[in-house]
């Protein structure tokens, strides 16, 4: 959650407390040959290898476009990672770790994802459904008892995965010492009351959703949603994901490098190009989401806790539980995550198909988003197409097909899987673009298409 931005709104760039803010800070998207070598990527962008990565027989085109990415995209390093019936068909790394540093992206390479995070959250809640131990309906007092107050009593669990529960933000004030402590920031979201009558309108909960999600889960379970996920998701399946980074893995984190800023006006032109709105639609839109003080931009600052850009590049950030948002890991661990939730992966599967059905329902279809001027229209597949805590294939994120599901990160990530192709698909990059018109992921994603035939 790096800020890759200067200025203010007013000075015609967008600054750190504007564009973390809504549908941006949820990440919105906004070959032939047979193999591809690290050395490809690495020599791409001035980096070294570390051994071969490859592609199998018929992927080459998202080899290509990897490579594209480098010397068109200006990226720094990144990998791209692809299962499909439950096999990995593509793996590709290269670039660089640490440009200052000269340090080479490797296999084990691991980099912060932002909100990419809130998919591994949903999918440890989705197996305590599966489990019997989670009603999606039942109010969320029944698992956390202490949330009814202050007007919350009704609210089910299902609006806290929806974003649609009224709690976006925390009053405050936090420290970051105090967000790093979880309880606080329980505390808070338990005495405060929810900012619109809660299931009738919806807006990004940026990083309230993996506090109030992390909750439940830590109430029934009695682990936190980092230990949960560690234990059930990542062990099982051998992924190196992280929510909470131990110490020893320190050394493989791949440090967040910065893109260029970008202007209002460029904001704007890259969302009526990624949605297909029109201009007065999407400038309205801008105008609401990240007004200075407006709930969205207000949302990603969690009472004050994370207002200092410099926190996110600590120690102490990593090694905390962020779970909307500080998820460290590599390509390979998000797409074979995402696998399993469609396909059997090494003798494991997470989600029964009925799960899956379940949880991909749209929601946000239903409620207005919070904010918006009376009479704006702007359609949830155009700008927040959110059902039980993954966004859904749209027009500006089209996935692979019809029934995708997943989620971005803010700076570039992304994973998904879908059910129809048996597909799972991760993508990591330590070059963070906030801009809507970014087309690293998206092309990767192309290219995917492309090769399913």
């Amino acid at each position: 959650m790096t800020d890759t931005t200067s200025g203010t709104p007013g000075q015609g760039h967008l600054g750190r407390r504007t564009v973390l803010k809504g549908v941006l800070g949820a990440g919105a998207l906004a070959g032939t040959h047979a193999a591809f070598t690290g050395r490809a990527a690495a020599a791409a962008s001035g980096g070294g290898d570390d051994g071969e990565c490859g592609v199998e027989r018929g992927w080459g085109k998202v080899a290509d476009v990897f490579r594209r990415n480098f010397r068109n995209g200006g990226e720094v390093g990144a990998a791209c990672s692809v299962y499909v019936g439950g096999r990995q068909v593509v793996n590709l790394w290269g670039g660089l770790a640490d440009r200052a540093a000269r340090r080479p992206w490797r296999e084990n390479t691991i980099v912060q994802v932002a909100s990419t995070t809130k998919g591994a959250t949903a999918i440890c809640a989705h197996l305590l459904v599966q489990r019997g131990q989670l009603d999606l309906d039942a109010p969320v007092a029944r698992y956390w008892p202490e949330f009814a107050a202050a007007g919350k009593a009704e609210i089910p669990v299902r609006w806290l995965l929806s974003h649609q529960a009224g709690l976006p933000i925390v009053d405050g004030p936090l420290t970051f010492e105090q967000a790093c402590a979880w309880h606080p920031v329980i505390r808070a979201l338990e005495a405060q009351p929810p900012l619109w009558r809660p299931g009738t309108e919806h807006v990004y909960h940026s990083v309230t959703f993996g506090f109030l999600v992390g909750e439940v889960v830590r109430r029934i379970t009695g682990k936190s949603l980092g230990a949960f996920f560690a234990e059930e998701v990542a062990a099982p399946l051998g992924l190196s994901a992280w929510i909470g980074l131990p110490d020893k893995q320190e050394k493989r984190v791949a440090r967040v490098h910065e893109a260029a800023p970008f202007s209002l006006e460029e904001l704007i032109a890259g969302l009526i190009a990624v949605t297909g709105l029109d201009a007065e639609t999407v400038t309205a839109w801008v105008a609401a989401v990240w007004a200075p003080g407006s709930v969205q931009a207000r949302a990603a600052e969690l009472g004050g806790a994370l207002t200092d850009p410099a926190i996110f590049a600590t120690r102490a950030w990593r090694a905390a539980e962020f779970p909307a948002a500080n998820m460290l890991a590599d390509a390979r661990s998000i797409a074979r995550m995402y696998a399993a939730t469609v396909s059997d992966v090494g003798g494991v599967r997470l989600l029964s198909p009925s799960t899956v059905e379940r949880m991909t329902v749209v929601q946000t279809d239903r409620t207005p988003m919070h904010g918006l001027p009376p009479g704006l229209n702007l359609p949830a597949d155009r700008s927040f197409y959110m059902s039980l805590g993954f966004m859904r294939a749209s027009p500006p994120m089209p996935m692979t097909g019809p029934k995708s599901f997943g989620h971005p990160g803010s700076g570039g990530s992304a994973g998904f899987a879908d059910p129809d192709a048996g597909v799972g698909f991760g993508y990591v990059t330590n070059l963070w673009n906030y801009r809507p018109d970014d087309s690293r992921a998206a092309n990767l994603v192309k290219a995917v298409r492309a090769c399913l035939g």
